[in-house]
């Protein structure tokens, strides 16, 4: 490594220290326990799961674990993106140690489209009709609800339509992705 190189990369990461101690001291001033906004956050990572554990169909648990843990993957690793673009941002977390989006990213969005998937595969009814009104319902209806009581913010020059963009691509994705996973698993059961 160059000194030029050595010398930014330190400064790169005292400046994400810095970013983490600043992150820490925001959350136990305006993001802790004792904020209604907390408790919002936490009903929203939790119940979530209570509701899927209770409703899951067992017979396809894996299958629809699995493109579950998909929408949960992408995501994250688009709201990481997001947050760090100054494109959205979350200002109130669980702890200050978990991504911004944890309650959205690994409960009430993989969970909702979960649901979605298990009920059209169930009732045979259109997979993606129903994920794109869930799409439309997020980015029309819940983001701009948690705009309003200051859970969540869009930053300068994206709309709930880029919302929209992003969730219509992470469903899609993560089907895409289950059902290449689920054709590879029957091939390998049927070359056994």
């Amino acid at each position: 490594m160059s000194e030029e190189q050595r010398k930014l990369f330190e400064e790169v990461n005292m400046l994400q220290e810095r970013l983490t101690q600043d992150q820490m001291e925001y959350w136990q001033v305006y993001s802790n326990i004792d904020t209604w906004q907390f408790w919002i956050v936490l009903f929203m990572l939790l119940l979530p799961l209570v509701v899927l554990y209770y409703t899951i169909d067992r017979r396809r648990m894996f299958h629809l674990g699995f493109y579950g843990f998909n929408v949960h993957a992408w995501f994250a690793y688009t709201d990481i993106v997001g947050v760090q673009n100054g494109w959205w941002n979350y200002p109130y977390q669980i702890l200050a140690v978990l991504p911004s989006s944890f309650s959205l990213d690994a409960s009430l969005v993989p969970v909702s489209f979960m649901l979605i998937y298990q009920w059209t595969l169930n009732h045979n009814k259109n997979f993606h009709l129903y994920s794109i009104l869930l799409a439309i319902i997020y980015s029309f209806a819940i983001k701009p609800f948690l705009t309003s009581i200051g859970l969540f913010e869009l930053g300068d020059g994206v709309s709930y339509f880029h919302l929209l963009i992003g969730y219509l691509g992470i469903y899609l994705f993560a089907w895409v992705i289950t059902k290449i996973f689920l054709k590879m698993n029957k091939a390998n059961v049927e070359s056994m």
